[in-house]
């Protein structure tokens, strides 16, 4: 869908620090990160949410998470991760592109699923290769 921006970024219209992509998935650094790592995992077929999504693309998405979760956790160091899963408007969901959203948490963090402003680019893609590195390695 041409007004997607998830379906532009699986495309290679839109920008995105990529962490890792296969056959069904595509995983990126969250540009308004509610925390330092903030990933998306999306399935690169695009469905709005869990309700029209593909089953199949469901569970690439949960797998995905477990794996990039490990990685997140030796990478950014943080107390906590949250894995946030939001369907239609009244949920939250703001993207209408069905995703995933892994969140790193500190003790003492207000917690938030949305970042109020864009990260930095410089850091987002020291921590983009990062990422890609701790996944090479597993």
């Amino acid at each position: 869908m041409s007004d997607c921006i998830f379906c532009q970024i699986v495309a290679g219209d839109a920008p995105a620090y990529h962490v890792y992509e296969d056959e069904r998935c595509v995983v990126f650094l969250d540009l308004f990160p509610a925390s330092r790592g903030h990933t998306l995992i999306i399935p690169k077929r695009h469905c709005q949410d869990i309700f029209d999504a593909d089953p199949e693309d469901v569970a690439a998405v949960a797998r995905l998470s477990h794996r990039i979760a490990a990685v997140l956790d030796r990478v950014v160091g943080a107390d906590g991760l949250g894995i946030h899963q939001l369907n239609r408007a009244a949920a939250g969901q703001t993207v209408f592109h069905y995703h995933t959203h892994l969140i790193p948490a500190w003790n003492g963090q207000t917690l938030q699923l949305h970042g109020r402003a864009q990260g930095n680019a410089h850091e987002l893609e020291a921590l983009s290769a990062e990422i890609k590195r701790e996944l090479a390695q597993i």
